[in-house]
């Protein structure tokens, strides 16, 4: 199998969480945008509760935390990872209102209506953006927010190559029109809905390239690794041929009854 038939979800999840484990963000984000979609999001008090499924390590959790006076859960179902966000909320002076637990988002540990915010940047596409919103509803109180990031089409027609490798990578990716109607149909006002900058891109290909060369060394001669490394790389150059075609989007709902 070459590199441009493979994609980061075929691999051993043993290499692609030791990959991404000493990066601040484990996808595509900068602190200035998690800060942005914040803006959005009003009624936050101290006695406000969010959840950030997916966290990873906890980049965009700490800016919530620095940001409100909300009581914030990470919830991520890699050990490593949650163990890495607890010792950043210690460093940071957070560990009173910000917590990190394992846990998978297809089962989560909340009760209906607990929360205030459900905040996702870079993961709901781990159990698809439609399902995603439908399930995680239930938890939020009425007139409560959801704010996703999700790999979105910016056009109706696109080249075969990045079509097949998306279609293959994440089938459910789709366009901005699309999911903002499926935000409205599982039960959502939409607030925002905006492109984020091609810099979260850059920026997080730049981290990668550093990464996969110091990775190889580390594991010189592992194939499995080789192979790894190299469906990065392809990924990172798809990007640098396609991106007016695709990227991030911010979708922002409230919660309204139905």
């Amino acid at each position: 199998m070459n590199k441009e038939q493979q994609t980061i979800h075929e691999f051993d999840l043993n290499i692609i969480y030791d990959f991404f484990s000493n990066t601040e963000r484990q996808g595509p984000g900068s602190p200035e945008e998690t800060l942005k979609a914040l803006s959005f999001i009003g009624g936050l008090t101290k006695n406000s509760k969010i959840v950030d499924i997916g966290c990873g390590t906890g980049g965009q959790t700490m800016v919530l935390g620095e940001n409100t006076q909300c009581k914030i859960t990470g919830v991520d179902n890699w050990p490593d990872f949650i163990n890495k966000f607890n010792q950043n909320a210690q460093v940071k002076n957070l560990q009173d209102r910000v917590k990190g637990i394992v846990g998978n988002m297809e089962n989560l540990p909340f009760q209906e209506e607990e929360l205030d915010l459900i905040w996702s940047e870079g993961a709901i596409y781990n159990i698809g953006f439609e399902r995603g919103l439908n399930e995680w509803r239930k938890f939020l109180k009425q007139g409560g927010y959801i704010a996703v990031t999700e790999n979105t089409w910016f056009s109706e027609q696109r080249p075969t190559e990045i079509q097949d490798f998306w279609q293959k990578a994440y089938p459910e990716i789709d366009t901005v029109a699309n999911k903002v109607a499926q935000m409205q149909k599982a039960g959502y006002l939409p607030i925002a809905t905006y492109m984020l900058p091609e810099t979260i891109w850059t920026d997080y290909y730049a981290w990668q390239k550093l990464r996969r060369e110091s990775f190889l060394k580390i594991h010189e001669g592992n194939k499995a690794i080789e192979r790894f490394v190299d469906s990065m790389q392809y990924e990172a150059e798809l990007y640098d041929k396609y991106k007016s075609y695709y990227g991030y989007m911010f979708y922002i709902g409230k919660k309204i009854k139905i």
